[in-house]
């Protein structure tokens, strides 16, 4: 919320009238010193380049923008901003990301499935004010990305560097899950959950996913699978990381729901099929409120100052003016 500090400095204004009113009456006029070069009974001088004329009246503006603008970094302009700070935890949200080459499949409001992933994961934390959320990246190997925070810019920063195909071109979602509930198993949060966003079949890893399933189970951890894409043939462009190879065409898709469903189950989640971003959206946002905690916080107060930029602009300002008359117009200020 904007304001001022000082906000008494403003009645300097008043001498921007005053001037004007001052020289009208003819009390306060410009100094000039008259000089007779020889007595002839020719024309006068005028100034009658247009151009000099319009320049002329530019710096007489700019000089009182100028002036306004220091009396109001005088007035000390300041913005007020309130945010939330939290003394008691929320909910824990990882999301294992499967990261295979078929995530660049162009399916879901004509764009890629990861993109599509990218932009709902966002809208949901975007809006779930204490939340902790975490990230892993899954393909024929998975990492932790980010661990669960509450830093929305380190979260979106690393959410946005997800690759297709940086971890290989298999789908390990037992190795995905097993990597989620051991960055998840040690958390003090009274709510956690994995939400497994995949396209395919599990076709590599060690782990099975069953077993991950009952691990998250025995941790207290439900987790939320979901089956993205389209059934059918999808147009597919995808450059591989390591290789530099492009694949172009189609893909077929078509995958069994039923091991993502058997996960679901077991450690107390849901599975969702999502075939459009709306789909998407939807459950996202459906997750989100069964993580819902209510939380305990108060409000902190920031302020931000401005009058250094209205300097700034003023002396641009006068730069400006001291072209004008000195360089351009030629005169004497």
């Amino acid at each position: 919320m904007p304001d001022f500090r000082n906000p008494a400095a403003f009645f300097l204004l008043l001498f921007i009238p005053a001037l004007f009113i001052l020289r009208a009456l003819g009390v306060f006029t410009r100094i000039a010193f008259p000089a007779t070069l020889a007595d002839w009974g020719g024309k006068t001088f005028e100034w009658k380049g247009r151009l000099r004329s319009f320049a002329s009246h530019v710096s007489r503006v700019f000089i009182v923008a100028a002036f306004i603008l220091v009396i109001a970094a005088l007035a000390d302009p300041v913005s007020y901003r309130q945010e939330r700070v939290y003394t008691s935890r929320g909910a824990d949200i990882l999301f294992v990301v499967d990261t295979s080459p078929s995530m660049a499949v162009k399916d879901i409001a004509n764009m890629r499935r990861l993109d599509a992933a990218r932009r709902a994961i966002r809208t949901l934390s975007s809006d779930s004010g204490g939340t902790s959320f975490g990230l892993v990246s899954m393909a024929t190997e998975a990492a932790i990305v980010v661990p669960p925070t509450t830093d929305r810019s380190v979260f979106f920063s690393r959410l946005d560097s997800l690759a297709i195909g940086s971890l290989g071109d298999g789908t390990a979602i037992g190795t995905g899950l097993s990597t989620a509930v051991y960055h998840l198993s040690s958390s003090a949060a009274p709510k956690k959950c994995i939400v497994l966003v995949t396209d395919g079949e599990n076709n590599a890893g060690s782990i099975h996913p069953e077993t991950a399933a009952e691990l998250a189970e025995k941790n207290h951890i439900a987790v939320y699978t979901l089956g993205i894409g389209t059934r059918g043939a999808a147009p597919l462009d995808y450059v591989d990381p390591k290789t530099g190879r492009v694949y172009s065409g189609y893909l077929q898709s078509d995958f069994d729901s039923a091991p993502l469903e058997r996960i679901a189950s077991i450690s107390g989640g849901k599975y969702y099929g999502v075939q459009t971003i709306g789909d998407l959206a939807n459950v996202l946002s459906s997750i989100g409120r069964e993580m819902n905690v209510v939380q305990s916080y108060h409000l902190r107060t920031e302020s931000v100052r401005y009058y250094d930029r209205f300097i700034v602009a003023a002396v641009i300002l006068f730069a400006f003016v001291l072209f004008i008359c000195r360089v351009y117009l030629q005169e004497l200020i």
